[in-house]
């Protein structure tokens, strides 16, 4: 074992333990730290066994065992945590020592430490980490934003640790300054609400419309993810729906139907509210999980609140292959409409965001990996300037090819009351995006009628205003002109 650590991780959770012992085996020896002492021992003495891995059972013996400059990850929970280990570690630090946060935490809350520690002559790093336990393990997406004098020191071991593709490309990079690497992070989670819920209702579909049994749509994923809905969470389902519970039965039907979630969904749609962003299929996943928790309320809605009989009488075949193209087409619109998140927060805070880097990042170790997201990385290869993925050749045919099968699940599911809202939402945000004149003209007249907040005219240039007395009893006097 090395005389000083390359590193040492705060937290012996689940995530905590299995960097650790991904980074020792990538050849780099880790200090760990727990605050309760006793999980430091039985790590060391069980897991760590063996291993260039030596424990702490203070913070200044973590800090005394690091080479410099000192580099020290911390794995616990977001929030308040962060913030109070930030200040145990300060005082046992030297200027250029590195402190990272690798939790779920909200970018502003890196953006915030990262100019606090900055101003003490230390660096900081806020990266996500995808990937789960397994990821966590064996090789995770890791996408680091914060001090940019900081990624130098920590480039090797990140790398070293992350998953990699086909080339032995690592799923990782420098994401950008301050909060970036949080934002992607929470992007990347929120698409993640998005495919999750979208999967669901295709399960729901099968289930109820189609009467498919877990067996059934077991078989069924396991086709769909060996063509282009190759991914994780298609992989998982296959398995989940397979899965037998003691008495042989599916224990997915014995799952109580109501989701959680750890909030960076809600941040995802707070953000794009923020920036005038339609993030409608994430924001509809998160509301869904919002609707699944209200379970007694919705039972007693059941009894007494009557919709359609379900009676579909068309091909199986045929619906199971539009369910195939709706989710394919519906992914593609949660991946455009992040991507426009993305585009629109590096304007916001300056951020020089590499968008088929990402792609790549994302393409092995987390949750939302994807074999499409190698297209993604084609796409902004071929435009850097993209504006939207609807707008790349692949995407565009795609989604086109796929809109016919699209419309009819959208149909089977609200004409067999069944909810879908992320299906339709997505294929309302389709319609709305390659839809030259929406109804919007109508919108400005209404809200100049009662409140004289003008218009524009189509007879006139852009950014000229009107405002008409609709009443004879108005006026000429108009409100001033914004944008919230």
């Amino acid at each position: 074992m090395k005389t000083l650590s390359d590193i040492g991780l705060v937290g012996l959770a689940v995530m905590g333990e299995n960097l650790i012992l991904n980074m020792e085996s990538k050849g780099f020896t880790v200090t760990a730290y727990n605050r309760s002492v006793e999980k430091v021992t039985n790590f060391i003495e069980g897991r760590a066994a063996g291993k260039n891995i030596r424990g702490a059972k203070s913070i200044e013996e973590l800090v005394a065992s690091l080479a410099k400059p000192r580099k020290v990850m911390l794995m616990v929970k977001a929030g308040q945590p962060v913030d109070d280990f930030i200040e145990q570690l300060i005082p046992h630090l030297e200027e250029g020592d590195i402190i990272i946060d690798g939790g779920n935490t909200h970018y502003p809350d890196t953006d915030r430490r990262t100019a606090y520690l900055e101003s003490k002559g230390l660096l900081f790093i806020g990266t996500g980490v995808s990937g789960g336990e397994e990821g966590a393990l064996t090789g995770p997406s890791i996408m680091p934003g914060g001090s940019p004098a900081a990624w130098p020191f920590v480039k090797d071991i990140f790398q070293g640790i992350s998953a990699k593709v086909e080339d032995g490309s690592p799923c990782c990079d420098w994401v950008g300054e301050n909060g970036a690497g949080h934002f992607v992070k929470m992007v990347h989670n929120g698409i993640e609400y998005g495919d999750m819920q979208l999967i669901c209702e295709a399960y729901q579909i099968m289930k109820e419309v189609l009467g498919m049994s877990p067996d059934e749509m077991h078989e069924v994923f396991a086709e769909w993810n060996t063509g282009v809905l190759d991914s994780y969470l298609t992989e998982i389902t296959r398995d989940i729906l397979a899965f037998k519970d003691e008495d042989g039965e599916p224990l997915v039907e014995k799952i109580l139907d109501t989701a959680g979630q750890k909030g960076t969904g809600k941040w995802t749609g707070v953000i794009a509210l923020d920036l005038g962003v339609p993030l409608t299929l994430i924001s509809e996943a998160v509301f869904a999980r919002c609707l699944s928790a209200k379970k007694e309320e919705r039972v007693e809605a059941s009894k007494v609140i009557n919709g359609p009989a379900v009676n579909f009488t068309g091909d199986k075949k045929q619906l199971i292959d539009d369910l195939r193209d709706a989710l394919f087409a519906s992914k593609i619109i949660s991946y455009a409409q992040g991507y426009l998140l993305m585009r629109e927060a590096a304007k916001e805070y300056n951020w020089k965001l590499n968008y088929g880097g990402i792609a790549m990042m994302w393409r092995g170790g987390c949750i939302i990996r994807s074999s499409f997201l190698g297209n993604i990385k084609e796409a902004f290869d071929n435009n850097p300037e993209l504006q939207n993925l609807l707008l790349d050749d692949y995407f565009r045919t795609t989604v086109e090819n796929a809109q016919a099968g699209w419309r009819r699940v959208a149909a089977a599911a609200i004409s067999n009351g069944i909810p879908a809202p992320t299906i339709t939402s997505a294929l309302t945000y389709f319609d709305g995006y390659r839809t030259a004149r929406l109804p919007a003209n109508l919108l400005q007249a209404q809200r100049d009628y009662f409140g004289a907040h003008t218009y524009e005219r189509l007879d006139k240039p852009r950014g000229e205003f009107f405002h008409t007395n609709w009443t004879g009893r108005g006026g000429s006097t108009s409100s001033t002109t914004y944008d919230v």
